[in-house]
């Protein structure tokens, strides 16, 4: 009997089928199932549970840090220079690599495991019905067929086709976006309805919020939606962040460049110069060993490092460290709705009475706020009909508020939350008013009739009755309204032109009314409220914007960077918050119109479209590849288990982290801490200074590899004894990159960070003026360090000395070239020595080191140094002098000639 395990091509889903059909499918009565059957099927069909997923091991994450050219390359120069018996060189090089390979796998901490938190959204205990009896059993033991009994606070163990409902409404907003929980029904709808739209449906992971009900467990296990997500991101292929793309370029480009160069001159020594081939190749080793950056690994490692730790502070936690940066190269932010630009907290925005329309202030379920009329504070003493109206509010109502941690949490509905926060900001005490009115009887809200009812009396002999419920479902009941105290002839044209204004808004409308009935009344009939009611009047419910968000939202348009909005909500919902929060809505796209387009018409779409409604996750994750395919650098943002594809596919995916589902936090590679949109703003902004910072440090690093690699290579061309030797490179590569770079690492945001247009994702990470830039230092440094080491010898100094000054000349071309590298356009002395503390320590550390290097007798046995004399420290330092005034006089010509282009977008 496998009836159940899947829908044949051409068959109605369980969404489209009545119930008797279901029932008779799965071979059910309304008893249930007998235990030995249920544990048949369970036997045959496997447990309720998805598969655990595949997680990498440590050591597979630590390789992984060893997949980069230039490592390759390092590996190689350490693997040349053991065969030689170069130990000391090997050592440091290979020190260099584990270095960064630690720091790497440090912070990235733990792999993903987005399918084990899918298995996560699952409840461990249900309730069923077996052979006419409850049984509370594990969720993975529930069988296909088997009936499930649904109660408040339930987490759904499996995907049910509802049979019997009362008054049952379930919060799916993990999985299909919806900001308001659906109630449910049992009639069957449309095969092709959007899954918000199955009424008759209850799926797994999703929470009822109130009523009760019962289901048959249609899916279970690899059946369910959960499941069919859960291929849907295995399916996935995660993208490499654009500067792990930039940087892989610029590896292969520097590896090739160098080796051609060692090539070059290992045959020009030898055949041209008649070098010995053994002296050539230790040269040419010499020479990869200087020209490859071994510093810049690391400082790239530790400059993301270090931006984690400050996006830390500002409440984004990064979990994959590219992504740090990858924050800074985006065009596009795609952002789900609830709970994100949205605080997925209901709210009374708006009352109505016959008087007029009053603004309500606030935010989320905290009883604290104040009302309004045309912009003028209003006290509830002088208008009797909101306090009637707001006190209906917390008559009829199941739900509770409550404080925990500083924060107003909802127990129940969270329409009805939002009517207690109401009541709580009209100053009325929750448990006095209740207890003098006690509720006697109670008709629970039903999809069939849509209001629900409470009886009270007030211990003076009255007795009424308290309604709420839609508008359509109570207008036509009042033939009253409430107007100053007094009952009055019903104005329906009235009403029906509030419910439009406010509809407009994004509101979901709510009527309230009431009517005496004759004591001694003790329950209710539908005859009760058939007619006559008085209508108090209307409010306005909806999950409003955050108040950061408008701010963030403008922030990043001035970026240039583009935000939509993609959503499983309604589309007059969506559209009104796009408006709220200033996105140019245009027309809002039911994402059901997306799935008859071919991939250029869906790109065009996804370029010209705002907002996206009634999204599933397949929509969200299409959106994102086809904005990828234009060439666009996609964030997307979400909090549900239906965001969970999307935000794994995208290149920066950014995760709610207070109320964001533990799928959507371990698919993404950032997670909000505090769950605020303007905190992705910030992120942003971090992003592009983490960019423009390691740009700097290559600017900074490359020049010195230049410099050393030119040296040799003169010295070769030139028959010259080496002024620098192989592992005095090394120690210069090394010392300037873990403290002069790594300064750089600290630089403050630019003034006009966020006012500059998104990087371009094919932008080269080094534009023609900047490597014009490590030509020219490149250059500069040679000659210097040739010019003082060819001096040094013909005043007769040691080989040793002559090249502990050319050493420390290279050095201090360091220390002052990095003021030139602080601004790429602007001139040092524009601020360039202040607002940077880092830079002045990391020189001072240096110099402690240059020092070391040059007198203490360990470091002069290691790196083949001697003390030099005061002119030397003095000729060395006019070196860096002359450096830093050649670099700022090319700066000036620059501005001066070509004062438009700022394709570097540097400062």
């Amino acid at each position: 009997m496998n009836v159940w395990r899947s829908i044949a091509p051409g068959e109605r889903p369980w969404h489209a089928r009545p119930v008797a059909e279901v029932m008779a499918a799965f071979e059910v009565d309304a008893f249930g199932l007998a235990p030995q059957e249920s544990a048949r099927r369970l036997a045959l069909h496997g447990p309720n549970a998805l598969p655990p997923p595949q997680v990498r091991s440590a050591w597979r994450r630590f390789l992984a840090q060893f997949e980069n050219v230039l490592i390759y390359v390092l590996l190689v120069a350490a693997l040349t220079t053991a065969v030689l018996a170069k130990w000391v060189d090997t050592g440091v090089i290979l020190g260099v690599v584990l270095i960064n390979a630690i720091v790497g796998f440090i912070q990235e901490g733990r792999a993903e495991t987005a399918l084990a938190a899918i298995r996560g959204s699952l409840p461990r205990r249900t309730t069923v019905l077996r052979a006419g009896e409850r049984h509370e059993i594990a969720a993975d033991a529930v069988a296909p067929g088997d009936l499930v009994l649904l109660e408040p606070g339930d987490r759904i163990a499996a995907d049910l086709r509802l049979i019997e409902t009362r008054g049952l409404r379930i919060d799916e907003a993990s999985l299909t976006g919806e900001s308001v929980p659906v109630d449910k029904e049992t009639a069957a709808v449309a095969p092709d309805a959007h899954l918000a739209e199955r009424f008759g449906m209850a799926y797994a992971g999703t929470l009822v919020t109130q009523g009760r009900g019962i289901g048959v467990a249609v899916g279970t296990g690899l059946d369910t939606e959960l499941s069919r997500i859960s291929a849907l991101l295995e399916r996935i292929e995660t993208l490499t962040t654009p500067l792990l793309r930039q940087m892989d370029v610029f590896a292969r480009r520097l590896s090739l460049a160098i080796v051609a160069a060692a090539a070059l001159l290992f045959a020009y020594g030898s055949a041209w110069r008649g070098f010995a081939a053994e002296d050539m190749f230790l040269a040419v080793v010499g020479l990869a060993v200087a020209a490859i950056p071994e510093g810049l690994p690391a400082v790239l490692t530790i400059v993301l490092a270090i931006g984690v730790q400050r996006m830390a502070r500002r409440n984004a936690i990064v979990r994959h460290l590219p992504a740090v940066e990858a924050l800074g190269a985006v065009t596009v932010i795609c952002s789900d709705k609830t709970g994100t630009l949205t605080r997925n907290e209901m709210m009374v925005r708006h009352l109505v009475t016959a008087a007029g329309r009053i603004r309500v202030s606030g935010s989320g379920y905290a009883p604290v706020g104040g009302f309004s009329l045309d912009g003028r504070e209003l006290l509830l003493d002088d208008l009797p009909d909101v306090e009637e109206l707001v006190l209906a509010g917390l008559l009829c109502n199941d739900a509770r508020v409550v404080e925990r941690d500083g924060e107003w949490q909802v127990e129940g509905d969270p329409t009805e939350g939002a009517l207690l926060a109401l009541a709580g900001k009209a100053g009325l005490d929750f448990r006095q008013d209740r207890e003098r009115r006690p509720r006697l009887d109670a008709i629970p809200f039903e999809p069939a009739h849509r209001f629900m009812a409470t009886l009270h009396h007030d211990f003076a002999g009255h007795h009424f009755v308290v309604v709420k419920g839609a508008v359509e479902a109570l207008l036509p009941r009042c033939a009253l309204q409430r107007s100053d105290g007094q009952d009055r002839p019903l104005d329906a044209s009235y009403w029906h032109a509030q419910v439009e204004a406010i509809a407009a808004d994004g509101d979901r409308v709510l009527a309230l009314a009431f009517a005496t009935l004759p004591p001694p009344a003790a329950e209710l009939n539908f005859a009760d409220l058939s007619e006559g009611l008085t209508l108090l009047g209307l409010v306005g419910i909806a999950d409003p914007p955050r108040d950061e968000a408008l701010e963030a939202v403008r922030r990043c348009r001035d970026a240039g960077i583009h935000v939509k909005m993609v959503t499983g909500d309604h589309v007059v919902t969506a559209a009104a918050i796009a408006r709220q929060l200033g996105l140019e809505a245009g027309r809002a796209i039911n994402c059901a119109e997306l799935d008859a387009l071919d991939p250029p018409a869906l790109r065009r779409a996804a370029a010209a479209t705002v907002v996206f409604a009634r999204a599933a996750p397949e929509h969200k994750l299409r959106l994102v590849e086809a904005l990828q395919a234009d060439g666009e650098v996609v964030a997307m943002t979400g909090d549900g288990v239906n965001d969970a594809p999307a935000l794994k596919r995208a290149d920066v995916g950014v995760a709610m982290g207070r109320k964001g589902t533990e799928v959507a936090r371990e698919a993404a590679e950032m997670v909000l801490a505090d769950d605020d949109f303007a905190t992705i703003a910030h992120a942003v902004e971090e992003g592009r200074t983490i960019y423009d910072n390691l740009k700097k440090s290559i600017l900074f690093i490359l020049p010195t590899n230049g410099a050393e690699a030119s040296v040799i290579a003169v010295a070769i061309l030139f028959g010259i004894t080496l002024p620098i030797t192989p592992v005095q490179i090394l120690w210069v590569n090394m010392i300037t990159a873990v403290t002069l770079a790594l300064a750089l690492a600290f630089e403050p945001a630019e003034g006009d960070l966020m006012r500059r247009p998104p990087r371009r994702p094919d932008e080269p990470l080094l534009s023609r003026h900047l490597v014009w830039r490590v030509v020219l230092v490149s250059g500069l440094l040679t000659l210097g360090v040739m010019g003082l080491f060819l001096w040094q010898l013909a005043q007769g100094a040691s080989l040793e000395i002559a090249r502990t000054v050319a050493v420390n000349a290279l050095v201090m071309g360091e220390i002052f070239y990095l003021f030139n590298t602080r601004f790429l356009r602007r001139s040092v002395l524009q601020g360039g020595l202040r607002g940077n503390r880092a830079i002045w320590i990391s020189i001072a550390l240096l110099i402690a080191a240059q020092l070391a290097f040059t007198y203490l007798p360990p470091f002069q046995l290691l790196f083949a140094t001697a003390p030099i004399a005061l002119d030397g420290w003095l000729l060395s330092a006019l070196v860096g002098f002359v450096l830093l005034l050649l670099v700022e006089l090319e700066k000036w010509l620059l501005n001066r000639w070509w004062p438009n282009d700022r394709k570097s977008r540097a400062p």
